[in-house]
């Protein structure tokens, strides 16, 4: 499978199943082209000859068959029938997203979580649930040595010291079990102080930093409960959080809507602010709400990730770079096979934990009771939900099939494509469709960041 766009004044081939990536001129492109459409050569070159020399069009033939025989162009997917094997496979706990208060000092208006609530009560979680869940994810990870907790919220600051006495646990347990926990938390910053910033750079191997960007922005989607916007307040706290982590192992992390389509201006004032790991997704809602994004507002986001991209590349070549986390992409190495067809590893190996314990296969599923999977206190005691979760892949979604970004997307999010079309195996088609134009982009990037950095050693 090949796949072909136009970028930026790039021509790029991607050939999918190898993951190879061609920037190439307009005539190779063209024959690229007609090979996709199973042309012979003679066919390709009678309809190219009123445009290119025989002798190059020949060349370019040349060229095409020698990158189908090193297997970077037009290649089989290998990857198919090991799908078979990868859904038997046992599976172990890894990480766990702690839900350490279903509470919050904000009232963000696309917020899943229900300020906090999660289609159920506020609550904050206790040292012994978080003790357990702690100890639950020690005695199901196998012999992985490397464990993932996130303390997730509502606000996680709500509930500062039980997370303080958690990570101070779970370094307890490290040398005894051989073990390695990698803490993160994510915050709106209202309660970020001083001591938290130092704990946080202490313990935290990331933290995401909840913001929307220009004031205007943010404030309209993320006040208080009384109306008054959070801009203000969290901004200097984020800078200097940001300047104390020596601009790494964060992001500033925010949601843009029907509201501002125009998204990278968030981004570039994010950036304006300081802030070098920047991560600005679309709010995913349904259409009865005002600000979800509709199918109509493709073409004008897809354009506006296209002028993201190319200020990215001006401010690279100016040394005033900025990390997008949509646009980073690996093209060298990247995951393993079996993350590239399942993802995140929701319902298998990444679980949530409510604060009275229960166990969901990931946060966006917290308060949807058909899909409670357990407690701390059992277990799992639904395994056909994780094996529903174990089977769902790329190979599993018929519009993944034949999708030029499966392999860096991994089939979408299943709680979105649950939320959209009542089933964990299908796709949020708004949501595929931006995947596709944020993979055309990265990779367009790359082409042109090895161009200015040749550029810049030539000179």
């Amino acid at each position: 499978m090949v796949h072909q766009y136009k970028s930026n004044g790039y021509n790029i081939v991607m050939d999918v199943n190898s993951g190879a990536i061609h920037v190439v001129d307009d005539l190779v492109y063209d024959v690229i082209g007609l090979l996709n459409q199973n042309k012979e050569t003679d066919e390709i070159s009678a309809a190219l000859a009123g445009t290119y020399e025989a002798s190059d069009i020949a060349d370019a033939l040349q060229e095409c068959e020698e990158l189908k025989e090193a297997g970077q162009l037009f290649t089989e997917d290998i990857y198919r029938d090991a799908v078979i094997d990868f859904k038997q496979r046992k599976t172990v706990v890894k990480a766990l997203c702690l839900h350490i208060a279903h509470d919050c000092n904000l009232a963000c208006r696309y917020c899943f979580a229900e300020e906090g609530e999660y289609h159920g009560r506020r609550a904050l979680m206790s040292f012994e649930v978080g003790k357990k869940a702690l100890d639950f994810l020690i005695a199901n990870s196998g012999s992985r040595r490397n464990l993932e907790v996130d303390f997730f919220g509502g606000e996680p600051l709500m509930n500062w010291q039980i997370v303080k006495d958690l990570v101070e646990y779970g370094r307890s347990q490290e040398q005894i079990h051989n073990k390695r926990f990698r803490f993160t938390l994510t915050t709106n910053g209202v309660l970020l102080n001083d001591e938290i910033m130092e704990f946080c750079n202490k313990e935290m191997a990331n933290v995401v930093l909840s913001i929307d960007g220009r004031p205007e922005i943010n404030n309209m989607m993320r006040p208080f409960r009384k109306g008054a916007g959070s801009y203000d307040l969290i901004v200097p706290k984020f800078q200097k959080f940001a300047e104390s982590r020596n601009q790494d192992k964060y992001y500033a992390r925010g949601t843009f809507t029907r509201n501002n389509l125009d998204f990278a201006e968030d981004v570039l004032h994010l950036a304006d602010l300081g802030f070098k790991q920047i991560s600005v997704e679309p709010v995913v809602a349904k259409e009865t709400e005002d600000y979800a994004i509709r199918e109509e507002d493709i073409p004008a986001i897809c354009k506006e990730y296209d002028r993201l991209a190319q200020e990215m590349i001006r401010r690279h070549k100016e040394g005033k770079e900025f990390n997008f986390f949509h646009f980073m992409i690996d093209l060298t190495g990247g995951p393993c096979v079996y993350k590239r067809l399942s993802g995140c590893g929701s319902g298998t190996e990444y679980l949530a934990v409510t604060p009275w314990g229960d166990l969901y296969p990931c946060h966006q599923f917290v308060g949807q009771e058909e899909y409670l999977m357990g407690n701390v206190d059992e277990g799992i005691t639904r395994p056909d939900i994780r094996d529903e979760f174990k089977c769902c892949n790329v190979y599993a979604k018929e519009k993944c099939k034949e999708c030029f970004a499966r392999f860096y997307c991994s089939g979408g999010c299943a709680a979105n494509s649950y939320n959209f079309t009542g089933k964990i195996n299908d796709t949020y088609d708004i949501g595929c469709e931006l995947q596709r134009k944020r993979v055309e982009c990265a990779i367009m990037i790359k082409a042109a960041l090895a161009d200015a950095d040749a550029a810049k050693a030539e000179n």
